[in-house]
């Protein structure tokens, strides 16, 4: 008999909420969350379908459940920094935490019933644009700016047809295949752009993230000196 492996001591631990949702997730990273059904689910813990419902009403709770783990992984905006860098380092740990789970993202603000991880999060980011003087009004249109931006940007670089780690290698070998001369300007942005050494795709995130909070400040600092109402 071949000895124990991690797999099968994984499948002996009692189940719980917290296994069930750690269990769901990883469904969801392998196959999408297409892939993630009950039994698919009962599968991967190795339990029998209706022992799940001891500790989930259904699969819209997993989804409840899930959603709020990933909100958990998110770094919130740290407070003791100025509000645009606080701001930063939050979209930037999110874009992060949403290219490893990339089915999350159009589910991250679909959940009626937000768990406590969720909740945490949005109360992090307007507190920390109403601390740093944002009205009411403008932190509103800023959470939604960002997190629209984020979302959107996430969207595109999960449905890329490559790893954007290899966007370089890729986009050369489809210059290669095509004359440079009908497409110029595809072939300038590639030989002078995505082909240069320290090229990053992440850049162009921080690209759109940087001017979107230049602009908020102008904004913030405009409002604050005309006295808008907090």
């Amino acid at each position: 008999m071949p000895p124990p492996t991690e797999a099968d001591a994984d499948k002996r631990v009692p189940l719980s909420r917290e296994r069930l949702l750690r269990g769901a997730i990883a469904v969801a990273d392998r196959g999408g969350i297409g892939a993630l059904t009950i039994r698919s689910l009962a599968n991967e813990l190795g339990v029998k379908p209706m022992s799940l419902y001891h500790h989930v009403a259904n699969k819209e709770a997993i989804l409840d459940g899930v959603i709020d783990i990933v909100f958990s992984e998110i770094d919130l905006p740290p407070a003791d920094s100025d509000w645009r860098q606080a701001m930063r380092h939050r979209a930037l740990s999110a874009r992060s935490v949403l290219r490893h789970h990339p089915w999350a993202t159009p589910l991250m603000e679909s959940r009626p019933n937000p768990g406590p991880a969720t909740l945490r999060h949005h109360d992090a980011m307007l507190g920390t644009f109403r601390r740093a003087g944002f009205s009411i009004e403008l932190a509103a249109h800023s959470n939604s700016l960002l997190d629209s931006y984020l979302y959107g940007f996430a969207l595109e670089e999960a449905a890329l047809p490559f790893d954007p780690d290899t966007v370089a290698e890729v986009a050369e070998a489809i210059l290669a295949r095509f004359p440079a001369e009908e497409y110029p300007y595809l072939a300038e942005l590639t030989t002078e752009h995505v082909l240069q050494p320290g090229y990053d795709y992440g850049n162009e995130f921080a690209f759109g993230l940087d001017l979107i909070l230049d602009g908020l400040e102008r904004l913030r600092t405009v409002t604050d000196a005309a006295g808008v109402d907090r």
